[in-house]
């Protein structure tokens, strides 16, 4: 039983942000292999953890006003990368917003390409019998199209959602009723070390995230 993770990597951030907000724990340091690891009996004594897909984008746009961002992203990345992740990276939009409050334009830069990229890589999967499970780490109600495809599609097959702690979503849970929370102790429990050290590659956690 082959499970593979497809993670909304911006989805999960908020998660972690919020338990931060809430519980005053920094858990950005996540272990996203152990993590996965640990919910992997929930699919039968036969499952293994076949692969990890991991879809953000990188913060370029905020080079000259807040450049620890995008290195501390890039540390987090560059550890996902050394330990097997397969990492999918999109891009930042400048976009004109409005504000009805105080009637100004003002510009706002969105991640774009994520979504649409892991619903193409959820087909593909199953085209290419790459997994037996798709588990989309994600309580976003954009998948719920890509899901009822794979399903329809791929009958044999199994989508379902891993919700991030925070993420819980009611539409989802229909759609896939073996969709499983993430709890937040989760989180804490599996964090990567620091340093992280793998072969010839080290990487210190980001002070901010100690």
């Amino acid at each position: 039983m082959r499970i593979n993770f497809l993670v909304d990597g911006f989805n999960l951030y908020h998660s972690i942000r919020s338990v931060l907000s809430i519980h005053k724990v920094n858990t950005r340091w996540l272990d996203v292999k152990s993590l996965f690891t640990s919910y992997l009996h929930l699919f039968g004594k036969t499952a293994v953890l076949n692969e990890i897909h991991y879809f953000s984008a990188l913060p370029y746009h905020l080079t000259g006003t807040d450049p620890g961002k995008l290195k501390r992203h890039q540390a987090y990345i560059d550890c996902l990368s050394s330990m097997g992740v397969c990492v999918h990276l999109g891009r930042f939009k400048k976009k004109d917003v409005y504000c009805t409050k105080c009637g100004q334009h003002f510009k706002k830069h969105e991640e774009k390409e994520t979504d649409v990229a892991i619903a193409i890589k959820a087909l593909e999967m199953f085209y290419n019998d790459e997994c037996d499970v798709g588990v989309i780490v994600s309580g976003d109600t954009d998948f719920v199209p890509v899901v009822k495809a794979c399903l329809s599609n791929f009958p044999k097959k199994k989508i379902l959602f891993a919700f991030p702690y925070g993420k819980q979503n009611a539409e989802l849970k229909k759609v896939s009723p073996e969709s499983f929370k993430i709890n937040h102790l989760q989180y804490s429990q599996y964090q990567l070390p620091n340093p992280y050290i793998n072969g010839t590659t080290t990487i210190l956690k980001p002070a901010e995230w100690i």
